[in-house]
């Protein structure tokens, strides 16, 4: 089980959105890669961070903060917003960026999803943004008539690394992960998932700690880590504690 910080870039600062609007964007840090390296000081083990300029442009907008993400942590980092080619994946994938995430493209061209694949095998994961239990594309601007489970199952034998599952209800307003939809995702489909939007307290992560939560590869967490409200050293200890568990 890995918990995931996230950097959501804006204007090439560090912001938490709440509910995915752009006009409510709050600023943490303006220094991204100093974020990314405190997060790794933290003793995190991998970075999560989303281009939300990209997202609704369509390509990448923020890659000089990327850029200095990737020179300052040694930690791995997986990347979502305005990825939409094979160039685009390749590019970022060259710059030492270990994960890209397919949200848009994965609903308007599943296609280039499995040719991605097949090109960057275990490099590649897919970003399902949920509203109102519909799959949401173009930065959670528009919704689709896609379902979730639906959606999911088109990757399934891909080769997927993962799905990164948010809901937008949720996002940034510290409501706790919808575990019901997150754990029906998980069970339908055998592509390892990654819950987001809304983990809140040191309960959410032990929640995702539980039994029926261990298909689950991980969480997200962004405002609760920023506002305080997680404990870094309290989390990590609890995820550690279970990982021995589990091994012993």
């Amino acid at each position: 089980m890995i918990l995931f910080p996230a950097i959501d870039l804006k204007g090439g600062q560090c912001v938490r959105l709440k509910l995915g609007d752009m006009q409510q964007a709050t600023v943490y840090n303006t220094d991204p890669a100093a974020q990314a390296r405190s997060f790794e000081d933290q003793g995190f083990e991998w970075l999560h961070v989303v281009d939300l300029d990209g997202a609704f442009a369509g390509h990448s907008a923020n890659g000089d903060a990327v850029e200095a993400i990737l020179k300052a942590t040694d930690n791995p980092v997986q990347l979502g917003g305005g990825i939409r080619t094979l160039d685009h994946i390749e590019a970022w994938l060259s710059r030492g960026l270990r994960r890209v995430i397919l949200g848009t493209v994965a609903v308007r061209n599943p296609a280039l999803v499995i040719e991605a694949c097949r090109k960057f095998p275990d490099h590649v994961a897919v970003g399902i943004d949920a509203k109102g239990g519909k799959v949401a594309v173009e930065g959670w601007a528009e919704a689709s008539e896609l379902g979730i489970i639906e959606l999911a199952r088109k990757f399934e034998g891909a080769g997927v690394s993962a799905i990164i599952y948010t809901d937008i209800d949720r996002d940034g307003i510290l409501a706790g992960i919808n575990w019901t939809s997150t754990l029906e995702l998980a069970d339908a489909v055998s592509i390892p998932v990654i819950a987001s939007g809304g983990l809140a307290s040191l309960d959410d992560v032990r929640r995702m700690l539980e039994p029926d939560a261990r298909k689950l590869e991980g969480a997200i967490s962004g405002r609760a880590l920023y506002d305080g409200r997680i404990d870094p050293g309290q989390a990590l200890a609890l995820i550690k504690a279970n990982r021995a568990k589990e091994t012993a």
